[in-house]
């Protein structure tokens, strides 16, 4: 709990209201594979990854497609599904062994109502949610392969050594031999 704590202190949350809001948080690991949101399922919960990485992806014709994807120190959940209480379109699962306090729907709007802060910041929160898929859209369809890899080696060098080499091609949206022959004309 260190580690939410910590987040809310440096999100500018007094000691006593950090407290309070990491105290509303639950702690559940995922397994390597194991799945946070399913398909057709309605995501009650919003996740603080404490340590791991998720991947959202949907399937199409059998094959995964990679939409989005997650790490330490990060937000997780399926945002249509949470906000309108709808069937999730995707699905989110831990590549890796994943440590994560998560809070149920209510339980954060009442944490909005109890404090005007927290309420500031959850705006703020989903406002950075829009801003980073909207980036991640617009990178899919402005930059080639080699450019979003070279990017993500920039944003998130520990994320390219953590997680296997088929999630990250698929997040890159390629095959894992092209991504192989993306790292070999970078060395």
């Amino acid at each position: 709990m260190e580690k939410l704590l910590s987040y809310f202190l440096h999100a500018g949350f007094t000691p006593e209201e950090a407290g309070t809001i990491a105290e509303s948080f639950s702690y559940k690991k995922l397994k390597k594979g194991e799945f946070f949101v399913k398909e057709a399922s309605t995501n009650k919960y919003l996740g603080f990854i404490e340590k791991g990485f998720l991947q959202y992806f949907i399937i199409i014709d059998g094959e995964e497609k990679t939409t989005y994807s997650a790490g330490d120190n990060n937000f997780v959940t399926s945002l249509a599904s949470f906000l309108k209480q709808v069937p999730a379109k995707e699905n989110i699962r831990a590549v890796m062994e994943t440590d994560l306090w998560i809070i149920e729907r209510d339980q954060l709007r009442q944490l909005q109502n109890d404090l005007p802060s927290f309420k500031n910041f959850y705006i703020e929160l989903l406002e950075w949610q829009i801003c980073c898929i909207d980036e991640s859209r617009l990178d899919a369809i402005m930059l080639n392969a080699q450019q979003r890899y070279e990017k993500m080696m920039e944003k998130e060098p520990d994320l390219i050594q953590q997680i296997p080499l088929q999630y990250l091609a698929s997040i890159l949206g390629i095959t894992p031999r092209h991504l192989s022959r993306i790292r070999s004309n970078i060395r």
